[in-house]
């Protein structure tokens, strides 16, 4: 098995720096809109355990990464729990029951991951089963917050008031709402483990929107639960857990007290200034700005360079975007990214390194 990533997370040596990337299954890919047109809706593509692997292999089949991570999407949690997801065409995901009131609040109730979710464990166990050994697979869910958002505005939104207005007006509502989240989100990632995942990671895509206090009292606090909740195992057998947002790198010290295995980060930190921060005690996930990728193949190869040159000699890093590919992306450029890295980084990650 090629076990550079896993070994990466553990902060071990490996012979070069392990990449996948962020949205790697997705819709740069034409093989994957084929998939999707196939499939007749993007939920139902989700919500098939046989689609689902096919397309969360097929990158694998086009280039050398190091990790394969589930197809699924970070809404399935608040769906499982009633909210009524649908996506409308050209405007993204909704939910026909948005949680508003300590009514809503209250009739929350953490999902049964096998009747409600089993589609997404049947996916895990079978893509475990298709990549047999070939390269780690990595599970995911959104953290508290980024699915609170989406739960709270029905959807997405361009400046979250709805939220924001419920942190400083009802914060114990919007805690409450948190909290039974959280205890969904566990077992959400608990259930995935044990499906077969190899490595959990949440992704907090809207942590960044929040003031550092409320970051603080509204994600940070709910992250660290998760961190500190979430069974893993013991030793070389633990699972790992990285904890990525959009934005946080003022706050990668903290994250990296949480007890998490790792932490990603965008492109707006530079890796330097993030392994600084975390002082040696977690792996760092990341970080090339997506938009590098619409550049020609020397720019994106250069890019490259420079965030290897950032992170400097030593194991701990996996190389991936600061956030998901995006659909206009050619493959070639995803292959040339690959490429690169594993060639650039070959040697340096060997060592001990310094913090």
């Amino acid at each position: 098995m090629n076990d550079r990533y896993l070994r990466a997370l553990r902060r071990e040596p490996v012979d070069c720096t392990p990449v996948w990337i962020m949205r790697q299954a997705g819709r740069y890919l034409p093989e994957y809109r084929a998939t999707r047109a196939r499939a007749g809706s993007f939920l139902a593509l989700a919500k098939t355990p046989e689609l689902a692997c096919e397309v969360t292999l097929q990158p694998l089949a086009r280039f050398p990464l190091d990790a394969a991570i589930l197809f699924s999407d970070i809404l399935t949690v608040p769906d499982a729990m009633g909210l009524g997801l649908h996506f409308a065409e050209g405007e993204g995901p909704r939910f026909a029951r948005p949680v508003r009131s300590a009514a809503d609040v209250a009739r929350l109730r953490v999902p049964d991951m096998h009747e409600d979710l089993g589609y997404v464990l049947d996916a895990v166990a079978l893509i475990r089963r298709e990549l047999d050994g070939r390269v780690p697979l990595i599970g995911f869910s959104g953290s508290p917050w980024t699915l609170a958002c989406y739960m709270v505005e029905g959807g997405g939104s361009a400046d979250f008031a709805r939220i924001k207005q419920m942190a400083y007006e009802a914060p114990d509502l919007l805690h409450r709402l948190l909290e039974v989240t959280t205890d969904a989100v566990i077992a959400y990632l608990a259930a995935q483990r044990e499906a077969g995942a190899q490595a959990l990671q949440v992704f907090d895509t809207w942590g960044g929107v929040l003031s550092p206090a409320l970051y603080r009292e509204f994600s940070l606090r709910y992250l660290a639960r998760i961190a500190a909740e979430l069974p893993r195992g013991e030793g070389a057998a633990r699972t790992p857990l990285i904890l990525f947002g959009k934005g946080n790198g003022r706050f990668v010290g903290e994250l990296a007290a949480t007890g998490a295995e790792a932490v990603g980060v965008d492109w707006t930190i530079d890796l330097a200034d993030a392994r600084r921060a975390s002082g040696g005690r977690v792996a760092l996930q990341g970080n090339l700005d997506p938009a590098v990728l619409a550049a020609s193949p020397a720019t994106i190869e250069a890019e490259v360079g420079k965030v290897l040159d950032s992170y400097g000699d030593g194991p701990g890093h996996v190389f991936n975007l600061g956030h998901g590919i995006t659909p206009d992306i050619p493959p070639e450029h995803v292959a040339v990214l690959v490429d690169a890295v594993h060639r650039l980084s070959a040697g340096r990650a060997s060592g001990a390194g310094g913090a």
